[in-house]
């Protein structure tokens, strides 16, 4: 069976089905092997962001705005442990934020700082006006959430907030960071949420449960 570049258009043309389906004879679908991009936080990386911030606010008994941000400031690697904590994708994190305190968070201004700290985890920010406002709001917001927990909602429905590490507020995530993780409870919410999130969400909430049960 011949592709569609091998033969003339004319042919191509007169016979479609036969070329469609050799097409799509060859086509295979890998999902066991992802692409790791240069962007791609190794573990070592994601685990110094998420030990300064276990450091600095002891073991997450004092999540307040002022400690994360002096961390972020300084490394700025944990600003995504922050939102992998919170199981957001950057654009929902900012989408929230601008809702919660009103300063203006694009999608591409989070994007952008997204992949800047990617590409140079442990470059300290810099301190332009406008980029530490935004910052400072991510960061209020994300305190905000993960003092409060999650909120009841409707039996049919679940909250984003309502996993092992967050649902109960500080005291959830004191818990896995000190006692860690039960295997049963890692497997439960990996299969519990994996309908639920986004792709990219789940993989960030999967490998933070997998770091929290490293630690344990």
């Amino acid at each position: 069976m011949k592709y569609p570049f091998e033969v003339p258009f004319e042919q191509v043309q007169a016979n479609p089905d036969e070329f469609i389906s050799a097409i799509f004879s060859c086509l295979e679908s890998e999902f066991l092997i992802l692409p790791k991009g240069a962007g791609f936080i190794e573990y070592p990386v994601f685990e110094t962001g998420y030990e300064a911030l276990k450091q600095a606010t002891t073991s997450f008994t004092n999540i307040s705005p002022d400690i994360l941000f002096g961390v972020a400031s300084k490394t700025p690697i944990s600003i995504i442990v922050i939102r992998t904590i919170l199981g957001f994708t950057p654009p929902e994190w900012a989408y929230v934020a601008t809702q919660r305190t009103g300063i203006e968070i694009s999608q591409g201004f989070v994007r952008t700082l997204d992949r800047r700290i990617r590409m140079e985890p442990f470059k300290p920010l810099g301190k332009n006006e406008v980029t530490t406002k935004r910052i400072q709001a991510l960061i209020e917001t994300a305190c905000q959430l993960l003092t409060d927990g999650a909120p009841q909602v409707k039996p049919d429905k679940i909250h984003r907030l309502d996993k092992a590490d967050t649902k109960t507020g500080p005291d959830a995530i004191r818990a896995m960071a000190t006692m860690g993780v039960p295997y049963a409870m890692l497997c439960s919410c990996m299969n519990g949420f994996s309908g639920a999130l986004s792709p990219g969400t789940e993989t960030q909430y999967r490998n933070w449960l997998a770091i929290a049960w490293s630690l344990r």
